[in-house]
């Protein structure tokens, strides 16, 4: 192997320039074919192998129902039941006008089966007392119904006031309404929209949160060619909001979630700040190779073979592994952080052996001297990188895949490209580049001191040993998600109420065997609810049939007038406010405040004329329509049968091939991940094979530790048997491994320390650190084991350093990202890095100061 690389070195010296020419010109052709062939799919669930019987189960589901597949969820808040209700119908009418951007669009509360049939699922009790309110309230009902515009809203009202100033009903009864008119009246006059409810006027009640929160379920287009594939599709449903004045100015929130959100967001989060990190990134990287070269002519040489080897990396990609997914695109920041270092450390060398030789020695000696530590350096790195390709983890498969080959490509084209340019650029000799000054008086101290460094490393490992018990393990996925966007703190919201948690858990079963599963899940403790087709049969029919077809039979003929008004003009509206004013006025003589609120309020409309009606009206009586319509249908319901349920609900619940779905939801703090996972774990000890984002977060968090297993015992399989073959000794294997065994273990201890969490981004990256663990220490090893004397205060030791400074500034720059799961990895490779460089350079040389080929404080 010296042998080829140093003719290797030779050839490229000799044909520096048409060797760099012929490189540059294929690498500007394969920028051009990088530059039309890159494309990146992110589409989130291909991370996993879809062959597990998870994501089988999975893939069954959205197969069977591809409704449910590619959701965008608007959450629409409103103040009051109407607003929100109104302003969910008008979305979704909005998004259904398009469908270059929706599959489809639906409202799961909105489907005319509830509208109709809603009322019979409350108890018996509720619907009587339902009943008793709008039968109390016949005469408002028949004024609305005769006159259903603002005229008759405040003809209403000022019956009220009638009734309470004649003493036939109660002040107490009347104050909650007027109280509810007043606040509208109040906010016409001063020009703000804050409609009344009539949901709750008519009801009697006080809005629910279910009442006051609807969804919006739309089906997006999404282009996987695209880094955020919903872009547009999100884009559309916030456009349509701010169109129809859904606006929190206006009482109403638009949100958006859903798994397309969420993975849209994480995949902005890596975009956002990237031109930023990548120029602070590249000005430190130019920083530390000033620092540590000071020749220009080196620095372009390095930097321009490090361009030429991106490209070919990326080159690979494009023609082997196919479009990137959003854990290999990271592949740039590990191939620069890794691929300078071959750069660095053949410079140095380089330069240092010009201070005693010519071009053509130098070429030969550096060759000899650093071109078999860097190609087993290389190995040793792409090892660690190809570990993870057995795994199950599609993604880190990718990025493991081109980063191997990046370390082959970052050799072959350090071996040749590089002395190339070296040569045309005729890079001298540079008096620093010999070794750091106190190099030698560090080597003879820690080498005079080795049993206090080996007592230190023990002490270190074993208060690091204890403090691994702290290392928490969170495999959510939703964890790694930026928590300021919108899609995150929504999902946070969903996941506060039972009833709307997004980590349900879905199976398939035919009709007898999900109701007893069901049933069998309903009594669980971990259960808050369970649905399935069964669940939308009311219980108890008869007696709230009954109670509904007497209130129709008295309400009938009120809310269904012969004749119906026409619309009222402007002066009859102003003359109905001043005559509904008076009376409140006499009303709030008698101490209502509400009423005199409410008569101070449209005296002020009366005064403002003509221009504070739109106002009034759009406050009053926008809507009053379809609460009566809504009215005269639930007081027409009869009795219902799963036959009789809507063939459009029931595809929401039947598969074609006749199996029900059901779906189950988690009681407690879902926030908390055992409490997630136990949750998991019961419903599939009771049906094995369920499916949902619960059993998703469970098979990662069983799934990502095993990948780290496997890739770190392969890897380290690997690697040992490469250093066995390179340096027939165990002894020595042993003294590489050393180091990196400590660094693991000090690694670990401080990221328990400092509250780092093991999670499915940054596992993967101590497999990854072993291969770029044992490139330092092989250099070392390498170049004790041919008798050159010093370490620390050698060529190879300042390479080291600035290679350590240059790779960790890359990293860094993915610690920089807005996206946590990215930011993460960075953090950890930079903790990693920090823990690799400090042993490297204090315990490897007490290791390798016993032995007596080490002569510390000799010159290099």
């Amino acid at each position: 192997m010296d042998s080829l690389i140093c003719r290797t070195v030779e050839f490229s010296r000799r044909h520096a320039a048409t060797l760099a020419t012929v490189v540059l010109v294929a690498a500007l052709g394969t920028g051009v074919y990088v530059a039309r062939g890159i494309s990146i799919d992110s589409d989130t669930g291909k991370l996993v192998d879809p062959n597990l019987p998870w994501q089988r189960a999975a893939a069954d589901l959205d197969l069977q129902f591809p409704q449910n597949k590619d959701l965008l969820v608007a959450v629409i808040d409103g103040k009051t039941p109407d607003q929100a209700s109104d302003a969910a119908a008008e979305m979704a009418r909005r998004l259904s006008q398009r469908p270059d951007l929706f599959r489809y669009v639906r409202q799961p509360d909105a489907n005319p089966y509830f509208r109709r049939y809603g009322l019979l699922f409350l108890s018996t009790a509720e619907v009587q007392d339902f009943t008793d309110h709008i039968i109390a309230a016949q005469p408002f009902l028949g004024t609305l119904a005769r006159d259903p515009s603002v005229r008759g809203v405040l003809g209403a009202i000022d019956l009220l006031a009638q009734g309470a100033l004649r003493g036939e009903v109660g002040a107490d009864r009347i104050d909650q309404p007027l109280g509810i008119v007043a606040d509208a009246a109040e906010a016409a006059l001063a020009g703000h929209r804050r409609p009344l409810s009539w949901q709750t006027l008519l009801s009697g009640g006080k809005a629910g949160g279910g009442e006051l929160r609807h969804f919006v379920l739309a089906r997006a287009v999404l282009n996987f060619g695209e880094v955020q594939a919903a872009s547009r599709a999100i884009d559309a449903i916030r456009q349509a909001a701010r169109d129809a004045g859904l606006e929190p100015k206006n009482g109403v929130t638009v949100r958006v979630t859903g798994p397309v959100a969420l993975d849209n967001d994480q995949l902005s989060a890596l975009t956002e700040g990237a031109t930023v990190s990548t120029v602070l990134c590249l000005g430190l990287l130019c920083f530390w190779l000033a620092m540590g070269l000071r020749s220009a002519r080196t620095m372009a040489a390095i930097l321009l073979t490090l361009i030429v080897g991106l490209v070919g990396c990326a080159a690979f990609a494009v023609r082997v592994i196919g479009p990137f997914n959003p854990v290999s695109i990271a592949f740039a920041p590990l191939f620069i952080g890794i691929a300078i270092d071959f750069g660095i450390q053949f410079s140095v060398r380089y330069a240092a052996e010009r201070l005693e030789a010519g071009p053509a020695d130098a070429f030969m000696r550096t060759a000899a001297g650093v071109g078999p530590p860097l190609a087993v350096a290389a190995a040793a790195a792409a090892a660690g990188f190809l570990a993870f390709a057995p795994t199950a983890y599609l993604g880190v498969r990718d990025l493991g895949l081109i980063a191997g080959a990046g370390m082959i490509i970052a050799l072959a084209l350090n071996l040749t490209l590089l002395p190339a340019l070296l040569t045309l650029l005729q890079a001298g000799p540079e008096p620093h580049a010999a070794g750091f000054a106190w190099g030698a008086a560090m080597d003879r101290f820690l080498v005079r001191r080795r049993r206090g460094v080996f007592a230190a490393a023990i002490v270190l490992a074993a208060v690091s040993a204890a403090a691994l018990p702290r290392l928490k393990l969170d495999f959510n996925p939703v964890d790694l998600e930026n928590p300021r966007t919108e899609s995150v703190r929504t999902f946070f919201d969903l996941m506060a109420d039972p009833n709307t948690s997004p980590y349900s858990i879905e199976f398939l079963a035919p009709p007898p065997e999900a109701r007893a599963a069901a049933g069998r899940l309903g009594s669980l403790p971990e259960v808050s609810r369970v649905l399935s087709l069964g669940v939308f049969i009311p219980e108890d029919q008869p007696p709230k049939l009954e109670i509904l077809q007497d209130a129709a039979a008295l309400l009938g003929p009120t809310l269904s007038p012969a004749a119906v008004m026409p619309a009222p003009a402007p002066a009859e509206i102003l003359a109905a406010a001043g005559h509904c004013a008076a009376d409140m006025a006499q009303l709030g003589s008698r101490g209502d405040r509400a009423a005199g609120r409410l008569a101070a309020a449209l005296d002020g409309i009366v005064r403002k004329g003509r221009d504070a009606l739109p106002a009034l009206a759009d406050n009053l009586s926008a809507g009053i329509g379809r609460r009566l319509d809504d009215l005269r249908e639930v007081l027409s319901a009869g009795p219902v049968s799963l036959e009789m349920l809507p063939s459009d609900f029931k595809r929401d619940w039947v598969a074609p091939d006749g199996r029900w779905r059901v779906e189950v939801f988690p009681r407690g703090d879902t926030r908390d991940n055992e409490t997630l996972r136990h949750f998991a774990r019961t419903i599939e000890a009771v049906v094995p094979g369920s499916v949902g984002s619960a059993i998703a977060v469970d098979e990662w968090t069983a799934m990502a530790p095993r990948a780290f297993a496997t890739a770190g015992v392969l890897a380290l399989v690997t690697i040992s048997v490469l250093l066995m073959a390179v340096l027939r000794e165990a002894r020595r294997v042993a003294v590489v491994m050393a180091p990196l065994v400590l660094a693991g273990i000090l690694t670990l201890g401080a990221a328990a320390l400092l509250g780092f969490s093991i999670n499915f981004a940054n596992i993967i990256t101590l497999p990854m650190m072993l291969g770029i663990g044992v490139a330092f220490d092989i250099y070392f090893v390498m170049r004790h084991r041919s008798g050159q004397p010093g370490l620390l205060g050698s060529p190879t030791a300042r390479g080291v350093v600035f290679s350590a400074l240059a790779t960790g500034t890359a990293f860094g720059s993915l610690a920089l990202s807005r996206s946590p799961g990215m930011a993460e990895m960075g953090k950890f490779l930079s903790l990693a890095l920090f823990f690799i460089l400090a042993c490297t350079l204090l315990f490897l040389p007490a290791l390798l100061g016993g032995d007596s080929r080490t002569e510390p404080g000799k010159p290099a």
